[in-house]
């Protein structure tokens, strides 16, 4: 019997993503504390969140895929906003800017237990913005679930100006590094393509 391919996220963008390629897979997203460990570095971040959300496998017949995407500003982690104003707040300090976006990606092979995961790493220049562009983006809402308060594949793509690196990695899962990462565990990410 072929594995079954869990995707241990909630995020749309992911399930948008992995539908993109035409996979079958289940959604069974992992709830995880995601505050920072002192000390620890953005891409240690992101790696030790995908990992986790990778590691709770129940059954040998599943590979779960997982990630984490995070924005880096002068070095400070810019996850989700807690509310409007530290959206309005983030996407000032962002706008004008270039930032970092990483992406850890984890995945696990129930059946042979075995774990691997990397880290993308893309650079976005974003416009810049005036106090009511950015009060008329917040007002959207499309910024209040998203890591930087901004979605590069909606309403935001209106404001970002350049991307470094893959696209897929900033929306919030890194195809290439997947298909990679599959490769490392001696599987096909394609062979979850529906027939």
């Amino acid at each position: 019997m072929s594995p079954k391919l869990i995707l241990a996220s909630g995020s749309p963008r992911r399930r948008e993503l992995l539908a993109g390629l035409g996979l079958a897979f289940a959604v069974r997203p992992v709830d995880l504390d995601e505050t920072p460990l002192d000390g620890e570095d953005p891409s240690g971040y992101v790696t030790r969140l995908a990992t986790a959300k990778a590691r709770p496998q129940t059954d040998p017949d599943e590979m779960t895929l997982a990630a984490d995407t995070i924005v880096v500003l002068d070095g400070e982690l810019l996850g989700k906003p807690r509310h409007p104003d530290d959206a309005r707040e983030m996407l000032g300090r962002l706008a004008g800017r270039e930032h970092q976006v990483l992406t850890g990606v984890a995945v696990s092979d129930g059946a042979a237990e075995r774990l691997v995961s990397g880290v993308e790493s893309s650079k976005v220049r974003i416009a810049a913005l005036s106090d009511e562009e950015i009060a008329w983006y917040v007002a959207t809402g499309e910024p209040l679930d998203k890591a930087g308060s901004y979605a590069i594949q909606d309403l935001g793509a209106l404001f970002v100006e350049r991307v470094e690196g893959n696209y897929t990695n900033v929306v919030g899962l890194p195809l290439p590094l997947t298909y990679r990462l599959f490769r490392r565990l001696g599987s096909d990410l394609l062979s979850f393509r529906t027939p």
